[in-house]
C-alpha cells in the first residue's frame, strides 16, 4: 500500500513547517509532534505509514522512542540528525531498526526522495510476494511471508522489516553470492543507500540469529557481499 499519513517528530517548528510543505505537495497527509509523548499519543490514535524522527528531542530522545515503537510496530522510520552526530549514532539508529538516516542539512526535496525510496521498496516487496513461495525452510530456520514471521524450530525470532527482507532474500538465494549492489537494489531499491548501511543491518540480523547453531550461516564474501551457507554451524 502507498504511504498516506506521515508523522514528523521534531521540536523545531520551522523544520516541521518546511518538510510539511514539501510532503503535502506530494499529496501526503502530514502530522507532527514536538516530543515523544505527543508522538506516542498520535500513534495510538491513528495508523501512520512513515515516521520522520529527530534524534535530539526534549525529554525522551529519538533513539528511545524508536526502540519503543519497534516493540509494537514495523512502521518505517527515517531518523533526522544534526551534523555533529557521529557514525556511531548512525549505526545505533540503524541497529535499533530505522530504515534510513538523514542529516538536517539535507534539502527538503532529498528528504521527500528518501521517503519515496522507502515507500517504493515496501511496494516492490509487496508485489513480489504475490509470486514467490510463501514459506521457506532451511534446516530448522523457517520464514513465512504471509505472517512475516521467522522461527527456529518452534522458537520465534523477532526481526525488523529490513532484517526480515534481508533474511528472505538470502534464503531465496541459498548458496548464491549476493553482491552489495544486488542487495541494495532488492531491499532498498534506491541509489542513496551505501554499503555501510547494508553491513549494519546484516550485523544486526546475524546478532539475532547467533544463539542458534543449527541454522545456515550468513558468510561475508570480502569486498563483494554475502552468501547464505547451508548446513549447521558450530
Amino acid at each position: 500500500m502507498p504511504f498516506k499519513k506521515i508523522l514528523i517528530v521534531d521540536d523545531h517548528i520551522e523544520i516541521i513547517e518546511l518538510m510539511t510543505d514539501f510532503l503535502e505537495m506530494e499529496h501526503y497527509e502530514v502530522y507532527s509532534a514536538k516530543n515523544a509523548e505527543e508522538a506516542e499519543t498520535l500513534l495510538r490514535e491513528m495508523t501512520i505509514d512513515c515516521i520522520i524522527l529527530d534524534i535530539m528531542l526534549p525529554g525522551i530522545d529519538g533513539f528511545t522512542l524508536c526502540k519503543r515503537i519497534r516493540k509494537e510496530s514495523e512502521v518505517p522510520i527515517l531518523f533526522l540528525s544534526a551534523n555533529h552526530q557521529t557514525d556511531a549514532d548512525k549505526i545505533r539508529g540503524l541497529m535499533l531498526g530505522a530504515d534510513d538516516y538523514i542529516v538536517k542539512t539535507a534539502s527538503p526535496s532529498e528528504i521527500v526522495a528518501r521517503v519515496k525510496a522507502v515507500e517504493r521498496r515496501i511496494a516492490i516487496h509487496s508485489r513480489k510476494a504475490i509470486d514467490v513461495h510463501r514459506i521457506l525452510s532451511i534446516d530448522q530456520l523457517e520464514i513465512n511471508l504471509d505472517t512475516r514471521s521467522v522461527k527456529v524450530g518452534q522458537q520465534p525470532v523477532e526481526l525488523t522489516s529490513i532484517e526480515f527482507d534481508l533474511l528472505y532474500y538470502f534464503m531465496e538465494n541459498d548458496g548464491i553470492v549476493l553482491t552489495y549492489e544486488q542487495i541494495i537494489d532488492r531491499i532498498w531499491n534506491d541509489d542513496v543507500t551505501g554499503f555501510h548501511s547494508v553491513r549494519v543491518h546484516v550485523a544486526k540480523l546475524r546478532e539475532k540469529l547467533a544463539p542458534f547453531d543449527t541454522i545456515p550461516e550468513i558468510k561475508t564474501i570480502r569486498s563483494v557481499g554475502y552468501q547464505l551457507h547451508k548446513g549447521m554451524r558450530g
